[in-house]
Formats: structure tokens, C-alpha cells, sequence
């Protein structure tokens, strides 16, 4: 570790695990607060990457937890959605460890700023009014879907929560609470799988991933018990700050150029 983990750092990815597990829950795109913050603190996309998984890991856990004891779940049809997810979320981490760092921060700061503007457009919300299906083929559709989302979040996770949410509603129509206790479902088997990788790859580091895994889980376990649909406009303005800085300093470091530094920040 060629960083030093101080007291701010600590306080700095608690709270924003917090917010990042929050957010995941209730919605999505949490992982853009927290990627960011990983990378600010490693200066490497790529361990930040693996490192956010420990985050993902507890915090889909503590959430699972949650809806349970509020009785929501759906684990049969969770399951079945996540045996294809884990599939390719196998698939997305083995490609995510062998990408070159310098590609990898390029197709990072695309990720983020287009899960951004996704986040912001909020597709879910014109899907309210979905009638339910549970029908033998949407539910195979629904697996075939969730094997390339399985890929995508197991390269890099960020704002995979909206892809679910969205294919969620759009294939089967059911209601958001429903969706969000899928979703946790879901991406925690995958997250089983795509840690290993990251772990056995030496992708993650423990200290940062543990003390973001706390935030995050308490965060989640809060959302679970939430429900919100407006006061998120302060989020936003959250999201959008931090990934445009975030963002572009990963496409500027290649040519030495460090947007944190010249703001004071690195």
C-alpha cells in the first residue's frame, strides 16, 4: 500500500459508504460515490475496482437482511435470475483483472459519466404503470438479460443496480419494493463470485474495502427501511460533482495532467 491511511481517510469512505449503500438500496448508483472515492485514495482504478466488491458484498447482505425482516422477498425468482448473473459476472471480473490499467481508467470515466446521466434520467420512473408477468418467456428473456448484466457487473459494478432495476420492471412488471429485493439478491451471489476473482488476482485491499464495507452496510440496512421517493435532488447534485471531477481526472492522467491537484485535493 503505497498510501497512508489516516483518520480523514477513514471518516471520508465511512460516510461515503454510507451515503453509497443508501443510495444503492433505495435506487441506484452508489458505486459512482464510492468508486471515485477508492480511486482518490489508491490511485488505481483497477484495485479500486476489486476493492469496492467487499463494500458491494456486505452491504447486498446487510440488505437481504433487511427485506426480509420487512417481509419482502422473492428468492426463488432471485435465484433464478442470479444463477445467469453469476455466470457472467464471472465472465466481466476475469476480463476487468486483465485490462490494461491505463484502457481501464478510459473505459471507467466513460462508465461513470454514462451511468451518471442514466441515474439522472431516471428510465424506472416511466415504467410505473407495468403490468406484472410471470410468464414462462419473460422469465427466460429475464435470464438471457441478466447474463450480460451479470458481465457488466463483474467488470465494474457501478450503476449496475439501475440496469437491473430497469430489466426488472420492463420484462416482468413487478412492483419497485419487489425489484429492490431482487436486485440485492441478485447482485450479491454475483458479488460471491467476482470478489474471489479480485482477491485471488491481489485486486483488492482490505483496509479500505472493510471500512468502506461498514459504511455501505449501514447505509443499505437504513434504505431498507426507507422508502423514498423525493428529497434526492441534494444526491444528485452529489453525483454529478463528484464523477465529472472523478471522471475526468482519470482521462487526464495518462498525459500527466492531475485535475485533484490542481484543486488542492491530491
Amino acid at each position: 500500500m503505497d498510501f497512508e491511511f489516516n483518520l480523514l481517510h477513514t471518516f471520508l469512505l465511512f460516510g461515503t459508504g454510507i451515503c453509497a449503500g443508501f443510495i444503492n438500496t433505495v435506487a441506484a448508483g452508489g458505486s459512482l460515490l464510492a468508486l471515485p472515492m477508492l480511486i482518490f485514495l489508491t490511485s488505481d482504478p483497477i484495485l479500486a475496482n476489486g476493492t469496492n466488491r467487499v463494500a458491494i458484498f456486505f452491504q447486498n447482505l446487510s440488505a437481504i437482511m433487511g427485506f426480509r425482516r420487512k417481509g419482502v422477498s422473492n428468492f426463488r425468482y432471485g435465484i433464478l435470475l442470479a444463477v445467469p448473473a453469476v455466470i457472467g459476472a464471472g465472465i466481466g471480473a476475469k476480463i476487468a483483472v486483465g485490462t490494461d490499467a491505463a484502457l481501464f481508467q478510459f473505459i471507467l470515466a466513460a462508465v461513470m459519466l454514462i451511468m451518471l446521466g442514466l441515474t439522472l434520467l431516471n428510465p424506472t420512473a416511466r415504467l410505473k404503470d407495468r403490468i406484472e408477468s410471470s410468464g414462462t418467456g419473460s422469465k427466460v428473456i429475464a435470464m438471457v438479460v441478466f447474463f450480460f448484466i451479470g458481465i457488466y457487473g463483474g467488470f465494474i459494478q457501478a450503476g449496475v443496480g439501475l440496469l437491473v432495476i430497469t430489466a426488472l420492471r420492463l420484462l416482468t412488471g413487478i412492483d419497485l419494493v419487489r425489484t429492490n429485493a431482487i436486485k440485492v439478491l441478485v447482485i450479491f451471489f454475483y458479488t460471491v463470485l467476482a470478489l474471489g476473482i479480485f482477491i485471488m488476482e491481489e485486486q483488492v485491499n482490505w483496509t479500505l474495502g472493510v471500512t468502506l464495507a461498514i459504511g455501505n452496510a449501514t447505509g443499505a440496512w437504513i434504505g431498507s427501511h426507507w422508502a423514498v421517493e423525493k428529497g434526492d435532488k441534494w444526491i444528485k447534485v452529489v453525483l454529478v460533482a463528484t464523477v465529472l471531477v472523478f471522471a475526468t481526472n482519470l482521462v487526464l492522467k495518462p498525459f500527466n495532467l492531475d485535475i485533484l491537484s490542481l484543486l488542492g485535493l491530491g
